[in-house]
């Protein structure tokens, strides 16, 4: 994914603003995220009943956790220069590294990746459930579009991921194996199944050569969006579909997250791509990915993490147990958009207050990076 540059931007089709009916939601919308409130609830109970430990109902399994510094691009165009992004200026970040499933498995069950983004020391009116804090969080996975269409479709997908938490981790290593060549196969010819690569056909590639994106579209001030982390420092772009030695290490991911991050810095660039067409970029349909020969994706801002301890027992006790991350923790102007996203609101709300319980461990919010422990 390259940036396209501000006056490409600015000659493309003029965005499309931001307005409430935008979203259209199913007349039944409310029991089908009810349904999947309950279904990611039964991931979070049978991973405590069977270890004694609540973890996220999905993306529990970290592989660094980071400080960093997101610094706004200066001179945006106004299309560009919107909610958090408005103000050039520098903001502290933290980043969470993750892969999909809400049990911990070794590493070679391949799943899609995530990267959780918290600004801190963000200003704006706040969205509902997130008046008391003051960081932006954007929730990414290395895709361009879910893997479902909508709420009710994603609940068909999550109930049978369910049934498989906690049981024949063996099994689960072994099917991997076969959906990865699989998938393998399917490249080979040009094509991609985020299905098969969320079952764990994934390649065992090293995260930091990833594109993470909101997958989903959310508020961008006046208009829509969605948005990318990109790699790219030469030692990161490196790393794109580079192999990770796994044999033998359960937590192969995270040991190469440390030993890059030992002695080297990396920098990605955050890109939007606005929305211009409603048709070819629906709100409402997760699993269409929008053409960038429409919109191309833009830079307007940097991340950049300095070498540091990328993961440590008191930064996983500290970020994983007692922090939260959630689409719906942030301003207004990036409200999240379309019904998974609504979806997510309630859902995240459930598993935080459940792992926040289960854990007697109530959850903090960062002042700023100082406070996270080497």
């Amino acid at each position: 994914m390259t940036a396209a540059t501000f006056p490409q931007a600015l000659s493309a089709t003029d965005p499309v603003r931001y307005r409430a009916d935008l979203e259209q939601p199913e007349p039944d919308e409310a029991e089908t995220i009810q349904g999947l409130t309950d279904a990611l609830h039964k991931v979070s109970a049978t991973v405590y009943e069977d270890s004694g430990h609540a973890e996220r109902s999905v993306h529990a399994k970290s592989h660094a956790l980071l400080r960093g510094v997101l610094q706004v691009d200066a001179g945006l165009p106004a299309t560009l220069a919107q909610g958090i992004f408005k103000t050039p200026g520098s903001h502290e970040v933290v980043m969470r590294f993750s892969t999909n499933p809400g049990d911990i498995l070794n590493d070679k069950v391949s799943t899609p990746r995530g990267l959780a983004v918290k600004v801190l020391g963000v200003e704006g009116d706040r969205l509902p459930g997130s008046e008391d804090e003051t960081s932006q969080d954007f929730v990414m996975q290395n895709a361009k579009a879910f893997t479902a269409p909508t709420p009710k479709a994603f609940l068909k997908n999550l109930k049978m991921l369910a049934g498989t938490t906690d049981k024949a981790p063996g099994l689960k290593q072994a099917l991997s194996a076969v959906l990865r060549g699989l998938e393998k196969g399917i490249e080979a010819v040009g094509g991609e199944s985020g299905t098969i690569k969320s079952l764990g056909g994934h390649p065992l590639t090293h995260l930091l050569g990833e594109t993470y994106t909101t997958v989903l579209p959310l508020r961008y001030g006046e208009y829509v969006a969605k948005i990318a982390v990109v790699p790219v420092s030469p030692a990161l772009v490196a790393l794109k579909d580079a192999p990770v030695d796994l044999d033998d290490k359960p937590d192969g991911l995270r040991e190469a997250m440390r030993t890059f991050f030992e002695t080297q810095s990396a920098e990605w660039e955050i890109q939007v791509q606005l929305c211009t067409n409603l048709e070819t970029m629906p709100i409402e349909d997760a699993s269409k990915e929008w053409p960038e020969e429409e919109s191309p994706f833009v830079r307007v801002a940097t991340i950049r993490a300095e070498p540091q301890p990328a993961w440590t027992d008191a930064r996983h006790a500290l970020v994983d147990d007692s922090m939260a991350f959630g689409p719906w923790k942030g301003v207004v102007e990036h409200q999240p958009l379309g019904g998974v996203m609504r979806a997510r609101k309630s859902t995240y709300t459930h598993s935080v207050d459940f792992r926040s319980q289960a854990n007697g461990c109530p959850m903090h919010r960062l002042a700023g990076t100082a406070d996270l422990p080497d």
